[in-house]
């Protein structure tokens, strides 16, 4: 079973939120890099670019191909983790530390309807 951390809310697509008041960091799931394999390649977003709750973020790709990743909640983005630039397998070896994207949060009514840690779970069980 793919790891979930306790704290942060989900999406049906595997993304993860990390709310720190009006903000919030955006990454992918341990589930979601298992899925995936190697990650090879991340397209971040722009910083300044704005997003909407289950639009485009950016594109993660791996050995197996490209993969879209989707922005949990509307907002702009404020800051981008240029870590992946050089390193995008930091996501496959701490899905949790290796944030994507920091997103001034425009909603935060939105966030009511992404998953919390045992509704995720669940919801990976029922994919297995």
């Amino acid at each position: 079973m793919a790891e979930i951390k306790a704290g942060l809310k989900y999406t049906k697509e595997h993304e993860w939120i990390k709310v720190e008041g009006e903000k919030g960091y955006v990454g992918i799931s341990d589930y979601a890099q298992n899925a995936m394999g190697d990650i090879v390649f991340v397209e971040l977003p722009e910083v300044g670019q704005d997003v909407s709750a289950g639009g485009d973020l950016c594109v993660v790709e791996s050995v197996k191909g490209a993969n879209d990743v989707y922005s949990p909640a509307s907002g702009k983005i404020t800051e981008v983790n240029e870590d992946l630039e050089d390193s995008p397998e930091k996501i496959n070896e701490d899905p949790f530390g290796s944030w994507i994207a920091l997103v001034e949060l425009s909603d935060l009514s939105e966030l009511d309807g992404l998953m919390d840690e045992e509704a995720y779970r669940s919801y990976c069980e029922g994919l297995e």
